[in-house]
């Protein structure tokens, strides 16, 4: 699968293999265990992230992992988007600080 990552005006996409979807169970209930416990989104406590917010929280890690040239965080990432909203073909991802400003492209 191919999730397509919008960052300003450049599209990114990136594709995670079947297998990684399937077999990275472990790893996305880390991630939404890790969330569980509220984040700082921007200026704003999220106490219980909901799922569009905890896309746009992986989306703000998307950004530091490619800032990193890390492209198997960012295939893991991808994947925890693919796994969890069916239907997703993209995360436009904001730049300027705003993670609540970041939006799922749902096909």
């Amino acid at each position: 699968m191919i999730l397509k990552v919008v960052i300003e005006e450049q599209i990114y996409p990136i594709t995670v293999p079947d297998n990684i979807i399937s077999e990275g169970e472990d790893f996305f209930r880390k991630i939404d265990s890790d969330m569980d416990k509220g984040w700082q989104m921007s200026r704003d406590w999220v106490q219980e992230p909901n799922q569009l917010q905890r896309c746009q929280i992986v989306g703000d890690k998307m950004l530091t992992a490619m800032h990193n040239s890390n492209e198997k965080m960012m295939v893991l990432l991808s994947a925890y988007i693919l796994a969890r909203v069916p239907g997703v073909e993209g995360i436009r991802i904001d730049t300027n600080g705003e993670m609540l400003e970041s939006e799922l492209i749902i096909g």
